[in-house]
């Protein structure tokens, strides 16, 4: 366990931000979590941070960084035509769903690319291309912050939802995740029929779950921008869900308009295409920008403030809400 004071936070989230925290302490095993939480509950504020590619920090953190770095993708059983897999918190998620590809266990393969971590898969429900990290979440390890004491959740328990579950709600603030156990299984099922995944998989020869791989991984990187050369958060809108009647009311003056109906009656819009038609892609207030490739991505273009990101986020969200009538919800997680 490694612990500083006064941290600068800019190398730890991938907005290039700049902000300090008063402490961090680096957790390398879930004893050492447990160690460090019990060493500061109630006594110091505490913020869980995995790879800092879904965080805007808004001002200096007073109190505790702790980082659940906890390391082995260790094979728990043989299920059937599943395996179960157990999973540190700390291994980069990109890194473990090449594993899986590569030791021929599926589920994962359009979740390829994504930024961040394994400990942050549960939280954000974490999703792309048809596919969300609860479809092979089996269970979720770690501390809760309140009590100093270990805990597991089955998947039903964790209440997922769309880029939502119990750890953006009743449990918010309050865990430490340790380790994310997955189902992961033999036979590949593709599903491919999201957006254009399909043509570009085909491009690349058979329907297999590396070319599922290396298709959603090219896609990612001809649309969003690399956070070492412009900062970001990835997406930092989540998709509204609107009921049909709105859907079909702005259609009728957007017929181009996509959309994706739900099984609850809804229909998913992508918020890039309402950003884009709100005039919005490619434009900056100050150091902050829309990305002139994908819309849903709001960049730091060298020296933006927190605040220049925020004030760009409430413009963008006026303008959609003005022209759509539509509330664009951050999928960032604000912290301050």
């Amino acid at each position: 366990m490694q612990v500083r004071e006064y941290v600068s936070l800019k190398p730890f989230n991938t907005f290039n931000i700049a902000a300090k925290a008063s402490a961090m302490i680096d957790c390398q095993s879930e004893e050492e979590v447990l160690e460090a939480v019990r060493s500061v509950v109630g006594q110091r504020r505490v913020f869980v941070l995995g790879g800092g590619s879904n965080v805007l920090f808004l001002k200096d953190f007073d109190g505790v960084v702790l980082r659940p770095l906890i390391d082995g993708i260790d094979v728990v059983e043989e299920v059937g035509d599943e395996t179960i897999v157990s999973v540190g918190a700390g291994v980069t998620w990109d890194d473990f769903v090449e594993w899986s590809v590569t030791h021929g266990l599926y589920g994962a393969e359009n979740l390829s690319g994504i930024p961040g971590n394994v400990g942050a898969s549960p939280v954000q429900n974490i999703g792309a291309y048809g596919v969300e990290a609860k479809d092979v979440i089996e269970s979720v390890r770690g501390v809760r912050l309140s009590t100093a004491e270990p805990f597991e959740l089955q998947r039903d328990e964790c209440a997922f939802g769309y880029r939502d579950s119990i750890f953006k709600r009743s449990l918010r603030g309050d865990v430490v995740i340790t380790r994310v156990v997955f189902r992961l299984a033999h036979t590949f099922r593709p599903h491919i029929e999201y957006g254009a995944l399909r043509p570009a998989v085909e491009a690349l020869g058979e329907v297999s779950a590396a070319n599922v791989r290396k298709a959603v991984i090219s896609t990612r990187n001809a649309k969003l921008p690399d956070p070492k050369v412009l900062g970001n958060a990835g997406s930092f809108f989540k998709n509204p869900e609107v009921d049909a009647n709105q859907a079909d009311a702005i259609a009728l003056s957007h017929p181009d308009m996509p959309r994706f109906p739900l099984a609850n009656g809804q229909v998913k819009i992508p918020a890039g295409w309402l950003i884009e038609r709100s005039g919005w892609k490619g434009r900056s207030l100050g150091q902050a920008a829309v990305h002139d490739r994908q819309a849903l991505v709001l960049v730091n273009k060298g020296d933006a403030t927190a605040d220049d990101i925020v004030r760009l986020c409430e413009a963008v969200r006026a303008d959609v809400k003005s022209l759509f009538g539509i509330d664009l919800t951050p999928e960032v997680n604000f912290v301050g």
